[in-house]
């Protein structure tokens, strides 16, 4: 069961919203039995978005079983949709401390680490969940937003091309991989990037701001990480 933060897809890269999605087989890995068992009804009150509920079932859980890594995990996404982002964090820590190796996991740490803007560790975290989800386009794609907070610019767009390799028709990738080539100085790759996105989504507002942001400057973008072009900020 995947619960995976919306990452580049929010409207902040700052205060990343969350997204509760259940797939039909959990495609993660457990180093035993017991880190893939949790509570039925402490999940379910996390499929109805019942945050408090899920908390006062998941604790419950762990004081019985107290090594249950996947109680750990789904505690702390449930801290996480309640805003309680320092417990999160110490939840996933010990979910992965206890041998719990989901792609998921780490995204969802790295992304909880963003939110603090402490883009070091989430970086760490973001690599280990693409190395155990390679063919997951958001873990290409939370890296590569890593990456862009800490001014490293050329592995980000290596991990947005990744993800859109993955992903090719994904707008917000697209998006984002505009916004990290007008990072670098290569306006005809934004350019492109958003006129593409404006043919094949015409309802994409930010492709159509953006672009529109850009052709109507005479002038490069900052050589620094800004996201701005004569100080208009660019969409996300």
């Amino acid at each position: 069961m995947p619960l995976l933060r919306a990452g580049l897809r929010s409207t902040s890269i700052v205060v990343v919203s969350l997204v509760l999605l259940f797939s039909a087989a959990a495609s993660s890995r457990v180093a035993a039995a017991e880190k893939a068992i949790c509570n039925v009804d402490a999940d379910f009150a996390l499929g109805l978005e019942d945050y408090p509920t899920a908390i006062v079932l998941h604790l419950k859980l762990l004081r019985a079983h107290r090594n249950d890594a996947l109680a750990h995990y789904h505690l702390g996404f449930a801290y996480g949709m309640t805003g309680r982002m320092a417990e999160e964090i110490s939840e996933y820590l010990e979910a992965a401390r206890l041998g719990l190796d989901q792609w998921d996991l780490f995204l969802n740490l790295g992304l909880a680490y963003l939110g603090q803007n402490e883009s070091l560790e989430a970086t760490k975290a973001l690599r280990t969940a693409v190395l155990l989800g390679p063919n997951h386009s958001e873990a290409h794609s939370d890296l590569a937003l890593a990456y862009e907070k800490g001014n490293r610019l050329r592995e980000a767009l290596q991990e947005i091309n990744a993800a859109l390799h993955l992903a090719p028709e994904d707008p917000d990738e697209r998006n984002t991989k505009a916004i990290i080539c007008t990072e670098l100085g290569d306006i005809f790759c934004a350019r492109d990037e958003w006129a593409h996105l404006v043919r094949v989504a015409p309802d994409y507002a930010p492709a159509r701001i953006n672009l529109a942001i850009l052709n109507g400057s005479n002038l490069p973008p900052p050589a620094a990480t800004s996201t701005t072009l004569n100080g208009v900020a660019f969409a996300r």
